[in-house]
């Protein structure tokens, strides 16, 4: 019995009926503090960070899996407890005059998907170990190396890194780490997450942990479990999340993305409960194979708006170009046809849009291309106007 979560679910409601508690509980992007059916892949990767513990470096290692098996959930939220007990230790041995034991090491977390080049992730991997601010303008790769040497270098520093959603299209391979980090090795070492198998890295990694699909009945408890702290009570059946877990074929991340785009839709229609066609609609908004809505949600905000008018718009019958035109035509964009024509391009090159060949009606020549989105579209809707505002309020 978890009280203070039943306390505040109480308080986030209005007083009035309420289908949807809580985005955040439901959201695929959003990662929870304990992360359930990974307890065997959390032991393995406590046993090779161990020597951490006690301001030892642990080896390199490389997480590795499928999209939707966990991997970030699970890190973010160890590496989130890590963080907080090495600060405590840190305080401690500073107001202490007795000490027992060496220093944890430091412990860092980097998200690969917001960095666009290899200088981005060298500036974003020190700018998460270093109190003071590391300038973007004005310096190099020579100035990045410097400062790392210099305050690690030679020192009794000792810090593990976390960079994840390495090796994708959009984003730098595990290689870009190790060149890197591998300039002060006795003092830094990096555990990388990323989807493709070691082997595929010319870079040696001394351990890997490998994350598999999820079974579907952890799929069932993982969806219960985020269902119970973001709905209403008994808001959706047992057999439609088992249903979910079973068109997820292994995904969480597509699993939790139907799960929210069937409580959107059961809530616009003004439903109590989330029923069969609710949930129809919640799982034909998660392309298959699609992009994970982190990607989508990293992207600079002026792609996102981009993508936001495209999700109200009818482009079926479109070409790219006129797809652009109609977008750039939302005066609030405030972006010419052209750079939202290279925006498209961009984001198909990235697999965020899928080309296919638009339909055309007067037969003649070759059929143009128009774009489809290949991510979860009624996650993305919420997720953005919470943010950014709502159409009418743009």
């Amino acid at each position: 019995m978890n009280i203070e979560e039943r306390v505040a679910r109480r308080r986030r409601s209005d007083g009035g009926p309420q289908l949807i508690r809580s985005y955040d509980a439901l959201s695929p992007a959003a990662h929870v503090r304990d992360p359930d059916g990974r307890g065997s892949a959390l032991e393995q990767l406590l046993d090779g960070l161990e020597p951490a513990l006690g301001g030892e470096l642990p080896s390199n290692t490389y997480v590795w899996g499928p999209k939707g098996s966990g991997k970030s959930a699970l890190v973010t939220a160890l590496f989130s407890e890590l963080e907080r007990v090495s600060d405590e230790s840190r305080t401690s041995i500073h107001t202490s005059t007795r000490v027992e034991g060496g220093d944890m090491a430091e412990f860092a977390y980097v998200d690969a998907r917001g960095t666009r080049s290899e200088f981005g992730l060298r500036h974003a991997i020190l700018d998460a170990l270093l109190d003071e601010r590391i300038p973007k303008q004005g310096v190099g790769d020579d100035h990045l190396v410097e400062r790392l040497e210099g305050a690690f270098g030679g020192s009794d520093r000792t810090a593990v890194v976390a960079v994840d959603h390495l090796g994708r299209s959009e984003t730098v391979p595990v290689d870009t780490v190790e060149a890197f980090l591998g300039r002060v090795p006795d003092s830094i070492a990096w555990l990388a997450i990323g989807r493709q198998p070691p082997g595929e890295y010319g870079t040696p990694i001394d351990s890997t942990v490998h994350l598999p699909s999820y079974q579907r009945y952890a799929l069932v408890d993982i969806l219960t479990s985020r269902a119970s702290r973001g709905l209403a009570h008994q808001a959706i059946p047992h057999e439609e999340l088992r249903r979910i877990a079973t068109w997820a074929n292994g995904d969480v991340h597509d699993a939790l993305a139907a799960l929210f785009g069937a409580a959107v839709r059961a809530d616009e229609a003004g439903k109590r409960t989330i029923e069969s066609g609710a949930v129809d609609a919640g799982m034909e908004a998660v392309p298959r194979s699609g992009v994970a809505i982190g990607c989508v949600l990293a992207l600079p905000e002026n792609r996102q708006r981009v993508l936001r008018r495209l999700l109200d718009l009818d482009t079926s019958g479109q070409s790219i170009g006129e797809t652009a035109e109609t977008v750039a035509s939302e005066g609030s964009l405030e972006l010419s046809t052209a750079t939202v024509k290279r925006f498209l391009y961009e984001l198909a090159e990235t697999g965020v849009l899928d080309r296919v060949r638009a339909e055309r009606t007067d037969g003649l020549g070759r059929p143009p291309s128009r774009v489809e989105p290949r991510f979860p579209t009624l996650v993305f809707r919420q997720v953005f106007d919470a943010t950014h505002g709502s159409a009418r309020e743009r």
